[in-house]
């Protein structure tokens, strides 16, 4: 775990967050700046600095994560009207930290295409 990885200090426990889920392979907590009414930051245990960097030992976190999504997307009654789980990958894509982490975005209509 890099010392100075903001969201390897999340999972940690470190630092404080508003935590809703956590298994052994991935935690959930909510956005601090949320863009939308559900806005939940779904973050690999392990660290991987981003999607680019996902080996095949990784496949099964991947799809972890996205089914950690679903269910969080149920329990938080978005599920039924739709949502969205968004990977940004490097500065461009519009990825702010780099470690392994999902999107989970619902509660209103998400245009197309996205800013």
């Amino acid at each position: 775990m890099p010392s100075d990885c903001l969201f390897c200090r999340i999972v940690a426990g470190e630092l404080p967050s508003a935590q809703i889920y956590a298994d052994d392979s991935v935690v959930a907590i909510r956005d601090i700046s949320p863009q939308a009414p559900t806005h939940i930051l779904l973050l690999s245990r392990k660290h991987i600095a981003s999607v680019r960097d996902v080996t095949a030992k990784d496949h099964d976190l991947i799809g972890k994560i996205c089914a950690v999504g679903t269910e969080l997307a149920t329990r938080e009654g978005i599920a039924e009207d739709g949502y969205r789980l968004v990977v940004n990958v490097g500065r461009n894509g519009g990825q702010t930290v780099d470690h392994l982490h999902v999107h989970l975005l619902g509660g209103r209509h998400m245009s197309w295409p996205p800013g």
